[in-house]
């Protein structure tokens, strides 16, 4: 007969931590530290955000200090219109923050229709200018902005309240892509007719993000997107201006004075940074040799000036946006908020890796600026708005109303502070 020999598990020693026991659980969870609280999507958007935003004004100042001055103005001339357009544009943060997720279900149609009707205003003679033959801005009174950026976050909410209020259906091509693939069709058709390819790219990437998190079957993902496809390209092939930046890009001997002449002295700038940088304001490029340095190209200016630590900066910062974003699809209920901050997280972080692409020569020339960095008031204040509806999202996260709600203010904890220090004063000290 044989008998099972039963070996007993030597007692734990003293600092030892066994898998699978509480002790072991408790490490982990002190690991991951404060990224398990309710509020850390909360706070992450909101400490990168800020951070990227005072990163793009310092960039700005430095990048255009030089051209101002070329230009018979201040120094600070660009720097101070950006700093106003950031001012504009945190209260529109902080109001985004502000609103019940039932508001923006409730006027979806209404912010998408305005967003279409603003966006037809860039073809109203005398409203509707040309830059860089891009006919997407409108100028009243001194004034101009772009509505194309208007139309993403219209176009990003509209799509969060139709898919998610259809997602039970979407396993049928017909209800996975009407009206959806209409309307987005219309909504980015308006802003191809300006012929702003890139922004035009950026919404395709957005309405594909917000089919990917609603659930749209693979197949049918795939369908809509080899059209989205075949469209990029017959756009692309039947402009001059547009194929021959491509062409450009993958030539071998691209004319370094010509067709690559902004995208060579972008590789130089990030090139000449090295590790540490030459230091804020000691740029080279922007001294007239690189084109849109302060819009298109400002992280070539970040690299040489700050280096490989600046840009790896910028990365890190745009990275948790990412993370926060993906943990607020995860962990909200709601299908409604789980779209619209895929696609919202599509469009920014989407398009800062467009930008970067082609300024490290991954990809072509597109246009496109690195959002909350650039300079750039329209994009900088849409932007921030919809981070500030991201933010609203991360606050109804479960257990994140309870949480901010049981922390008292900054104010009340400041001056709780000062009245500790107060009591705490000797006598006869004032």
């Amino acid at each position: 007969m044989i008998r099972a020999v039963h070996q007993t598990r030597p007692p734990a020693l003293d600092g030892d931590v066994v898998l699978g026991s509480p002790v072991a659980a408790r490490d982990r969870t002190r690991l991951l530290g404060q990224w398990n609280s309710a509020v850390t999507s909360y706070y992450v958007l909101t400490g990168a955000t800020t951070v990227l935003v005072v990163l793009g004004l310092v960039m700005v100042l430095s990048s255009s200090s030089v051209s101002s001055l070329s230009a018979g103005q201040s120094p600070y001339a660009l720097f101070a219109n950006q700093a106003q357009f950031a001012l504009m544009g945190v209260p529109a943060l902080v109001v985004a923050a502000r609103v019940p997720v039932r508001v923006f279900k409730r006027f979806a149609w209404v912010f998408l229709g305005a967003s279409a009707l603003f966006q037809l205003a860039v073809f109203v003679p005398g409203v509707g200018i040309s830059i860089q033959g891009h006919r997407n801005w409108i100028r009243v009174g001194g004034y101009s902005a772009q509505p194309s950026e208007v139309v993403k976050l219209a176009l990003a909410i509209w799509l969060a309240t139709v898919l998610a209020r259809k997602r039970p259906l979407l396993h049928d091509w017909k209800h996975a892509l009407i009206p959806v693939l209409p309307v987005s069709a219309i909504m980015i058709g308006l802003v191809l007719i300006g012929h702003d390819l890139g922004t035009a790219l950026v919404m395709v990437i957005l309405v594909a993000g917000a089919l990917f998190v609603a659930g749209v079957p693979l197949r049918i993902f795939a369908v809509a997107g080899g059209l989205a496809g075949l469209a990029v390209g017959a756009l692309t092939i039947t402009s001059a201006n547009r194929a021959g930046r491509i062409f450009s890009w993958i030539s071998a001997t691209c004319d370094g004075q010509g067709a690559c002449y902004q995208s060579k002295h972008g590789i130089w700038g990030l090139a000449s940074g090295g590790w540490g940088g030459l230091g804020l304001g000691e740029s080279r490029q922007k001294w007239g040799y690189l084109p849109e340095r302060q819009n298109d190209f400002i992280f070539a200016i970040i690299g040489e000036e700050l280096g490989l630590v600046g840009t790896l900066l910028v990365l890190v910062l745009f990275a948790l946006i990412a993370l926060a974003m993906a943990r607020i699809i995860r962990r909200h209920p709601d299908p409604f908020v789980k779209v619209a901050t895929g696609a919202i997280m599509c469009w920014v972080i989407g398009q800062a890796l467009m930008n970067i692409a082609v300024v490290i020569g991954l990809a072509p020339v597109i246009g496109v600026p690195l959002p909350l960095v650039s300079a750039g008031g329209s994009a900088l204040i849409i932007t921030l708005a919809a981070m500030g509806v991201v933010i609203a999202f991360a606050r109804t996260e479960p257990g994140a109303a309870q949480a901010l709600a049981a922390r008292p203010g900054v104010v009340r904890r400041s001056l709780a502070v000062i009245g500790r220090v107060r009591r705490s004063a000797p006598a006869g000290r004032p």
